[in-house]
């Protein structure tokens, strides 16, 4: 029998049920999230805070990137006006998470509409990373290597936090990052 997991993923059997579990509890130790079964009832408990605190890291990627005058200017009016685009939907679908969930929220796998918030500020965080990547990529042939190296300070801390937050949601493996979650935030001036 094919269950549907809490963030769309399909789970097949008890043992990937239990992977993802495992992998919930692994990241509930990042202090973001709790998992708790409670027989059949698996229940997520989401620190409302940290998924804040990733939404505004991408919002300020976007500013810190787009506020260093060569890589904008090699950026381009075009590049510019996506990736400015991004970052509003990426605020709006903050700003929806927040009104939902106010300071803290219980979230179960049949929660659809916190998952579509959930989903909502990830989808929107993966299209700013992705914007801004293919941006600076574009871009680094044309600015200062000083100049790149902030952009790319920017960029490597918002792919940590993006790193962080699939963790969290059991998306991906967390792999080694370029540094931790807390200097990530504090890179792109976000405090808990």
């Amino acid at each position: 029998m094919r269950k549907e997991g809490f963030f769309g993923d399909k789970i097949a059997s008890r043992r990937g049920f239990l992977k993802v579990l495992a992998a919930g509890s692994a990241i509930g130790a990042l202090g973001a999230c709790t998992v708790s079964t409670s027989g059949n009832v698996t229940t997520i408990t989401v620190n409302v805070a940290k998924v804040k605190a990733y939404g505004q890291a991408g919002i300020n990627a976007v500013s810190t990137v787009l506020s260093i005058a060569a890589v904008a200017s090699a950026i381009g009016a075009p590049a510019m006006a996506v990736i400015e685009t991004a970052s509003v939907a990426l605020s709006s679908a903050l700003t929806a998470f927040a009104s939902a969930t106010g300071s803290s929220v219980t979230v179960s796998y049949d929660d659809s509409t916190m998952k579509s918030a959930i989903n909502s500020v990830l989808a929107d965080l993966q299209t700013v990373a992705a914007d801004l990547s293919a941006a600076v990529t574009g871009a680094s042939a044309t600015v200062s290597s000083s100049a790149l190296s902030d952009a790319n300070t920017a960029l490597s801390a918002l792919k940590t936090v993006l790193s962080v937050f699939e963790g969290l949601l059991g998306i991906v493996s967390i792999s080694e990052a370029p540094m931790t979650e807390a200097q990530a935030l504090r890179v792109l001036r976000v405090t808990l």
